[in-house]
């Protein structure tokens, strides 16, 4: 297990596409936030929901689809070295990526551009922690059902532009028709990018939001497991 895990996080770290979620983010972040006051409460919140999507939506699911398409999880079930662990070392890999994304987000913002960072660690760990475990359960049902990497790609791209802009990611939520704005909330990409603004704003997420992530990443969770294919 430690010898694969080493394997797959040289790999990723060779990944152009790790790249892409790190920077895309950060670009975001360092071209609007030079130009906004610091006690701001949207920017870093949307750069924040933006890098867990692109990892969640993008990175993830076209990994594992290629690897089954390349017949790399079905050789490892005849080794020691089960499917599942790769599958498992592959989860936990996109999580550092993600927090390691979502971590230079936040030192850029505090240090660079003196941004308001909430001082109440709970709540933002517990909003993470349940809007990355739905984008993640997304990522894993593209994963299942897409016959290839190069399509799993195109369907994570083609999910991820209509969820951020239903999100707010794209146009702020207040210049959206209300109907829209009401909608993107119930999506698991705008959930997590609203329930993170409400305690960047100093108030605690909204039980609703938080239904709605774990409803996706339990619902979503089960429906990737029933259609995951090994080979």
């Amino acid at each position: 297990m430690t010898k694969l895990t080493i394997v797959e996080l040289k790999l990723l770290a060779r990944e152009p596409g790790s790249m892409f979620t790190i920077l895309i983010p950060l670009f975001i972040l360092v071209i609007f936030g030079s130009s906004i006051s610091p006690g701001d409460t949207v920017l870093l919140p949307m750069t924040l929901a933006i890098a867990v999507g692109l990892v969640g939506l993008y990175l993830l699911p076209t990994t594992l689809a290629t690897y089954r398409e390349r017949g790399i999880l079905r050789r490892l079930s005849t080794t020691p070295v089960r499917p599942r662990s790769m599958l498992v070392v592959q989860l936990l890999l996109q999580l550092v990526l993600a927090l390691t994304a979502c971590a230079l987000l936040l030192s850029v913002a505090g240090t660079v551009l003196g941004a308001h960072l909430p001082t109440r660690v709970l709540p933002v760990a517990v909003t993470f922690t349940l809007g990355t475990a739905a984008m993640f359960a997304v990522g894993l049902l593209i994963a299942a059902v897409a016959p290839n990497g190069r399509t799993a790609n195109g369907v994570g791209i083609l999910l991820y532009f209509p969820m951020a802009f239903l999100a707010g990611l794209v146009q702020p939520t207040h210049q959206m028709p209300v109907i829209l704005a009401r909608i993107g909330e119930f999506t698991p990409l705008g959930a997590f990018r609203q329930a993170l603004q409400d305690v960047w704003a100093g108030g605690s997420p909204s039980p609703l939001l938080l239904g709605v992530m774990v409803a996706y990443a339990v619902v979503i969770s089960l429906a990737a497991a029933k259609f995951f294919r090994w080979e």
